[in-house]
């Protein structure tokens, strides 16, 4: 073999060498025990929590941790810890590397074929493949539109998140606020038996009347140990909720400033949340780089029915003689156009169009009822409003007065409170039932409504945040 033929060999067995670096396999193996031990380490004075948080809000947080915790920074605690976020990111890289895929040109060919049986013929050819009709851009305009939808699903796994949270912060606050009225209810049927013993003792009432008090009093201590079980029950799925032990919650003080005046329906335009619902929703945005991804594989598909060529030189030793060839090769489309991958490629679309209006006329009927019981639930808060003002302003201030001046007794006052405590417990109900329709328009137009509620949802702010959070682990 002559020395033209060893270099030019050589240079081919080197050159796939000279290129990007190969990557190499490293272990990433899942030890239940460690998972485990890492949860339970999870604490809010973890350093890159606070980094995550900060460059969250834009601004310094002093100290850390805070003392009181509203929605917004629990809602940031449990982007930094969810697992349903760490598999949405997962779910970004992969598109992301899928880009890089639909990018990829293919490689050259280099074929060898030494002489059998005689030792004095050998062939070598290289040829580079060059796609035809614009394949590699569909692939890449796919692949970005997938990448969209991708961002889109990780805002939307963020907002749900979100939605948890908020769910879970406004369950355990309102079981609080009943333990604590719950526990006033028993100070004033403590003071009621009281009262009720001194006459039964004077023999101003029979003994029925007394055992009546008694009862309810038992009643209401079986409610406070119902309502402390409540409140241990919401705490845990608000733990849950951020991503992290009970015990990380032990000391934490919660914060909702506007909890006891959501926004008037008036606020909230029907024609505003449909629009908002239509075209904000993360998901609808989603289905539709979904569909825009579909368009894409069409057109690769179609595009297809023109055959790659192959291109490149080819050289032949025979007995000390050299051969040098210009060689071209294509696949004929004789038995084929196609068809089969095109009609696969038309019907997703088809259904990836028809799952978008399935989407849409779900949301439109569901921001249109979240509404509707929102504005009914609203007037049943302002009922129950009005009613224990009007108790609380009136009649009790009256029946105080009467006591202090002797018209009335301390029994009748007694009894007064205990109305008030009864209204104060449907006045609970009605916010929890008010608060919980505000939840479901907020997930109706996927953005909170509340004027003091601010979340980062936006899919760019998303994936940015992404390298802090994976950085901080």
């Amino acid at each position: 073999m002559n020395s033209a033929l060893a270099r030019f060999l050589y240079i081919v067995a080197v050159l796939p060498l000279t290129g990007c670096g190969i990557e190499r396999y490293h272990a990433a193996a899942i030890v239940p025990a460690e998972t485990a031990a890492s949860f339970e380490s999870r604490n809010l004075s973890d350093s890159g929590l606070q980094t995550f948080v900060e460059k969250s809000l834009g601004q310094p947080t002093s100290p850390w941790p805070p003392k009181l915790w509203d929605l917004q920074t629990l809602s940031l605690v449990a982007l930094y810890f969810s697992p349903e976020m760490q598999a949405a990111r997962a779910r970004l890289a992969g598109a992301e590397a899928a880009m890089v895929t639909a990018g990829a040109r293919p490689n050259p060919i280099f074929d060898l074929s030494p002489g059998v049986p005689s030792p004095y013929l050998l062939a070598l050819d290289f040829a580079v493949p060059i796609e035809t009709k614009g394949k590699r851009g569909y692939r890449i305009r796919s692949a970005r539109n997938l990448d969209q939808a991708a961002r889109s699903d990780l805002a939307d796994s963020a907002w749900k998140v979100h939605s948890g949270v908020r769910r879970a912060l406004l369950d355990h606050l309102l079981a609080s606020r009943s333990l604590e009225l719950f526990h006033s209810e028993e100070q004033t049927r403590t003071e009621q038996v009281r009262l009720l013993q001194e006459r039964f003792v004077a023999g101003d009432i029979p003994r029925p009347e007394l055992d009546l008090a008694r009862i309810e009093l038992s009643k209401t201590h079986l409610s406070i140990s119902a309502a402390e079980g409540r409140v241990a029950e919401t705490k845990a799925a608000l733990a849950a909720a951020m991503g992290i032990s009970v015990a990380g919650l032990e000391t934490l003080e919660f914060a909702w400033s506007d909890l006891d005046s959501p926004p008037s329906a008036q606020s909230l335009s029907p024609q505003e949340i449909r629009r908002e619902a239509l075209l904000d929703r993360l998901d609808i945005r989603r289905s539709l780089a979904q569909y825009a991804a579909t368009e894409a594989d069409l057109q690769l598909e179609i595009a297809k029915q023109y055959p790659d060529v192959q291109i490149g030189p080819g050289y032949t030793f025979e007995e000390r003689n050299n051969f040098f060839t210009l060689g071209l090769s294509i696949t004929l489309p004789l038995f084929n156009r196609n068809q089969g991958p095109i009609a696969a490629a038309e019907a997703k679309r088809k259904e990836a169009a028809a799952t978008f209006l399935q989407k849409q006329a779900q949301v439109i009927g569901d921001s249109e009822k979240a509404l509707v019981v929102y504005s009914a639930a609203l007037n049943e808060l302002a009922e129950a409003d009005q009613s224990l003002r009007q108790l609380q302003d009136t009649q009790l201030r009256m029946t105080r007065l009467a006591v202090e001046v002797g018209e009335e007794d301390r029994l009748t006052l007694n009894g007064m409170q205990l109305e008030s405590a009864a209204v104060a417990r449907a006045r609970l109900d009605a916010l929890s039932r008010a608060q919980i329709a505000l939840g479901d328009l907020e997930d109706a137009v996927q953005r909170p409504l509340s004027p003091n509620d601010k979340f980062p949802l936006s899919p760019e702010s998303l994936a940015l945040s992404n390298a802090t959070t994976e950085a901080g682990r």
